[in-house]
């Protein structure tokens, strides 16, 4: 798919990144020529067939040019997240049995030599960043230099390798984050990723013509799809993976559409509305009423309505004083975003509808190869992740969890027999989420089958329904756990934005506090307990939240709170804090 990629299209722009103050670019001639004496470097350095070869690195540019080398040399990618701890690195590496492993620096260089000695079967490391000791450690140049002297010697290593590689061969070993237990290594293979490019390109909503904005962190498999998407249709790809560039980026590279997981949208309609209400008066009035007519035409639009010729009218004048200002801060030319990994409240979507910002909520697991279901541009209900790619079966078993068949479907688990049977049966991938499918096809996904918890009082709770709720209604939150299995009602631990709450300090009399003096102040629980009550205006009796604990500091990855996506780990918090939950109750 690479290669052919190349021969079709190889003077056309391929990547763009950064380098220093400005962008540089690649095509697609010139990433194969790189690609092809890296993998001829793996090869020379002894990497066999479906061989694993780690990447510990954030998303850039040589984490492509280093996973595409892997696949050509005929080995597999092991994905590592660079924020992972050095036990769980070793954990992986061990696990996946990775003879190499590319890292992007001495941080990263640095947890493999702390776990050297568990990790036997590892032979050399390759850096992009790091420092090299021309021994274990080697650079990126290095390798090219080792392939490039091998394909001056055997010209046809690297093709030979590609030709001789199946579909049904190892291509991709990721770990999935772990919100419960070890992480358990995924197997997909190269007939996963070649289906996943051609069911994109099939439903014909980009082209040639596209320019991708990539942030997303590629251990994930949400990046990876949309690479392997790239493959298959040829559009070029920005590749940054800071997340706080992405705003200052989106402005200088334009895009027309980028992937995201939901937290991005929360943080920026939380940070748009905040920064509106500080600015306050006529400013704050027009945003207002904007939003009030904007979010009126959306309703309507999206109900296939007519558009009254007053409310237009309206429109057309918010569009120009506050909507146009919005776009221009994604760069103004982004067609769709697509967002993934995580559900996304409708509100939010609603809202930025209403901007003229359209997200199309898509759905998959890593056990699934990422994309299964997405909306369209043309076709598209806000609420649900869409429908089925072409080639994916969909169904419910009788609890209502949505079970998925199709080429994307994992091989299975590495090394777990009994958790590979428990998730695959006849084909189908047990997928632990409750769901349902409308008469149109459109498939929502309701909770996580595990999340779902029932109180002493005998009513289920759907807590990440809740959780998305409160994020739409507080611009302030950064992550809203629900609590209350078996208890006798139901409460949150809740954590505020360290960015977002600046500015509300410097209003209320705090300005130039702590973060932790600032969110343990009584101002800080009565505007949480205010956004509160909001949120149980819209529950279910039984759902309110009845008291929360509010954190004086965030949750992190480091402390194994939330998956480096950007996934709660709710036990691992309830756990945490199963003092201050049970003080709750007593």
């Amino acid at each position: 798919m690479f290669y052919d990629r190349v021969a079709a299209t190889p003077d056309r722009e391929a990547y763009r990144f950064p380098v220093g103050a400005g962008w540089e670019s690649m095509t697609w001639r010139e990433t194969g020529d790189h690609v092809s004496k890296i993998a001829a470097g793996l090869i020379a350095l002894g990497v066999g067939p479906e061989q694993r070869v780690g990447i510990a690195s954030g998303t850039r540019y040589e984490w492509i040019l280093a996973d595409l080398a892997i696949m050509s040399a005929g080995a597999a990618t092991t994905t590592v997240y660079p924020s992972s701890m050095a036990d769980d690195v070793a954990y992986i590496l061990g696990d996946s049995d990775s003879r190499i492993v590319f890292a992007e620096d001495d941080v990263q260089i640095k947890k493999l030599r702390e776990r050297r000695a568990d990790l036997p079967a590892l032979t050399k490391v390759v850096t992009f960043d790091g420092t090299a000791d021309g021994d274990w450690v080697i650079g990126l140049s290095d390798l090219e230099k080792l392939g490039a002297e091998l394909l001056a010697d055997t010209a046809d290593a690297v093709t030979k390798r590609v030709e001789a590689t199946a579909a049904d061969s190892l291509a991709t070993l990721i770990y999935t984050s772990g919100t419960t237990g070890r992480p358990k290594g995924v197997r997909l293979r190269h007939s996963a990723w070649t289906y996943e490019g051609a069911a994109i390109e099939a439903i014909d909503i980009l082209s040639l013509d596209d320019l991708q904005y990539l942030w997303l962190p590629l251990a994930h498999s949400f990046g990876k799809v949309l690479l392997s998407a790239q493959l298959a249709i040829g559009f070029p790809t920005a590749v940054d993976g800071r997340p706080d560039k992405i705003i200052e980026n989106l402005a200088v590279v334009k895009p027309t559409f980028m992937g995201a997981a939901p937290r991005i949208f929360e943080k920026a309609h939380a940070r748009i509305n905040t920064m509106t209400a500080d600015e306050g008066g006529i400013k704050k009035k027009i945003f207002d009423q904007a939003f009030k007519v904007g979010l009126e035409v959306s309703r309507r639009k999206l109900a296939a309505e007519k558009v009254p010729p007053h409310l237009a009218a309206q429109h057309a004048v918010f569009d120009k004083l506050v909507f146009a200002k919005i776009r221009d801060r994604f760069g103004g030319r982004v067609r769709f975003f697509i967002s993934g990994a995580a559900a996304l409240n409708s509100d939010i979507a609603e809202w930025f509808h209403a901007a003229g910002i359209l997200i199309l909520e898509g759905y998959g697991l890593t056990e699934t190869s990422a994309g299964t279901c997405v909306n369209r541009p043309t076709r598209f209900k806000i609420g649900t992740v869409g429908l089925p790619l072409t080639g994916t079966e969909i169904k419910f078993a009788d609890d209502g969890e949505l079970l998925i068949k199709g080429p994307g479907v994992m091989d299975g688990y590495h090394h777990m027999d009994d958790a590979s049977a428990e998730t695959l049966s006849d084909g189908w991938c047990r997928t632990g989420d409750i769901g349902e499918v409308d008469d149109d096809g459109f498939v929502r996904v309701t909770d996580r089958k595990k999340d779902l918890f029932k109180t002493s009082g005998g009513k289920y709770v759907a807590p990440q329904v809740i959780e998305g709720q409160f994020k739409a209604v507080c611009p302030y939150a950064s992550q809203f756990v629900v609590h209350g299995n078996e208890r006798n009602f139901v409460s949150a631990i809740v954590t505020l934005d360290p960015d977002a709450i600046e500015g509300w300090a410097a209003q209320n009399g705090l300005g130039g506090r702590g973060y932790a003096e600032i969110v343990s102040s009584d101002a800080a629980h009565e505007m949480v307990q205010g956004y509160v009550d909001k949120l149980n205006e819209r529950l279910n009796r039984w759902e309110t939240i009845k008291k929360f604990v509010l954190l004086d500091h965030d949750l992190s990855v480091e402390d194994g709170e939330i998956t480096p996506s950007m996934k709660v780990k709710r036990r691992v918090v309830e756990e945490h804090y199963r003092e201050q939950l049970d003080a709750l109750y007593a």
